[in-house]
């Protein structure tokens, strides 16, 4: 018998209700009947939409004899299914949930109070809800969820606090203009990642978690799902992946490289010479090349919209054009050649003959990095052009 609520009248769908499901025959009709009891009981005009992977256990037969409404979702993954309800759905606001009897279907208020005032993604938080006995393994309660949750407000200003809670609520609007594009488990994240990058308003309201009333292992893959997690993460924030470090080392590198130019140094019974002012020289040659790999993913992110635009970039690239770096990059390469050509003066006045090591390293080695820097930022300042080409 059909009970879906948006069928009783014209009015317009306020609240789909959706689950993504792949064999769940034990419990999908469990979390139907919950989540339609919850519609008649607060009257809220809704539906129950099912974003189907394929399931063969007769899953979809459960769902349409009960009057949820199924979407056949052909492209396998978490995030391909619930991306397959989400476009069939009518609804203003949309709450998403697992289809394993985890999550408390009959108490989704909190998150529809929340949406109606104007919040575009409301979280469950599961705990400060509370974790019931078995629900949660150990390593992903205590472990996993925390640190890849610390690490996503780190990376990016959010105040969400549990990344990976299964339930949450957003606006069919601001799904949209998330845009988003994984297929599998990471899509969890991408959701809150996205809405931090659009600065969309955002909450958390406590839920509960129970164990799954399935009998059987999860979809979910413990650490190649984790994996996937932090990847996205990364990906996403070239800052953390690029920037912090290359400026850590090609700072620490100059921090070295001053500290030996002028003589070795001796801490205690060891002597730093010209081997260790190599490595300085290596780490700022590096440093420098993982700060352009930054540049680049951040231009390139932006002009294949996978980033949103950045303001302050765009402020500096007003007055840091292709001829500022051609300069830059000139200039760096004339020292260089400089202190090679005074370099190779120095040996011709010993007649080409043997030279102390240590005195001429210390000219070599600046003037290594001085060229190498030159021609990395000449070059690098025609390519960051073409990144940020405008396309078509």
């Amino acid at each position: 018998m059909a009970n879906d609520q948006s069928a009783k009248n014209d009015e317009p769908v306020e609240l789909s209700i959706i689950m993504p499901c792949l064999n769940e025959a034990k419990t999908i009709g469990v979390c139907i009947k919950k989540a339609q009891g919850f519609l008649q009981s607060h009257s809220i005009k809704g539906e129950i939409v099912i974003g189907d992977n394929g399931s063969t256990d007769g899953s979809k037969q459960i769902a349409r004899e009960l009057g949820a409404r199924v979407v056949d979702v052909p492209i396998r993954g978490y995030g391909a299914a619930l991306m397959g309800a989400i476009k069939a759905a009518k609804g203003k606001y949309i709450i998403m949930a697992d289809s394993d009897d985890s999550y408390d279907l009959t108490n989704l208020m909190p998150f529809v109070e929340k949406l109606r005032q104007g919040y575009d993604l409301v979280m469950g938080n599961r705990f400060s809800g509370g974790i019931k006995e078995g629900a949660m393994p150990f390593l992903n309660r205590y472990i996993g969820n925390p640190i890849l949750s610390s690490l996503g407000k780190l990376f990016f200003k959010t105040n969400i606090s549990d990344f990976h809670c299964g339930i949450r609520g957003f606006s069919k609007e601001s799904v949209i203009k998330m845009d988003l594009q994984t297929t599998g488990m990471e899509f969890a994240s991408e959701m809150v990642v996205k809405a931090s990058l659009l600065k969309m308003r955002t909450c958390e309201v406590p839920t509960t978690l129970s164990p799954d009333g399935r009998g059987r292992p999860p979809h979910l893959r413990r650490w190649r799902d984790g994996w996937r997690h932090l990847r996205f993460m990364l990906l996403y924030s070239p800052r953390w992946l690029f920037f912090y470090p290359g400026i850590l080392l090609m700072l620490s590198g100059i921090i070295i490289s001053l500290w030996l130019l002028p003589a070795p140094r001796q801490v205690g019974k060891m002597v730093f010479d010209i081997h260790t002012l190599l490595y300085g020289a290596f780490a700022i040659l590096v440093g420098y090349q993982i700060l352009l790999f930054a540049i680049y993913t951040k231009i390139f992110a932006i002009a294949e919209g996978l980033l949103p635009q950045d303001e302050r970039l765009n402020k500096i690239f007003k007055y840091v054009k292709l001829e500022t770096g051609i300069v830059v990059g000139a200039v760096l390469s004339i020292i260089g050649i400089a202190g090679s050509i005074y370099a190779v003066w120095s040996w011709q006045r010993t007649g080409f003959g043997p030279l102390n090591p240590s005195e001429m390293f210390r000219m070599i080695i600046p003037s290594m990095i001085a060229l190498m820097l030159g021609i990395q930022t000449i070059f690098s300042s025609f390519f960051l052009s073409v990144l940020g080409m405008k396309r078509k």
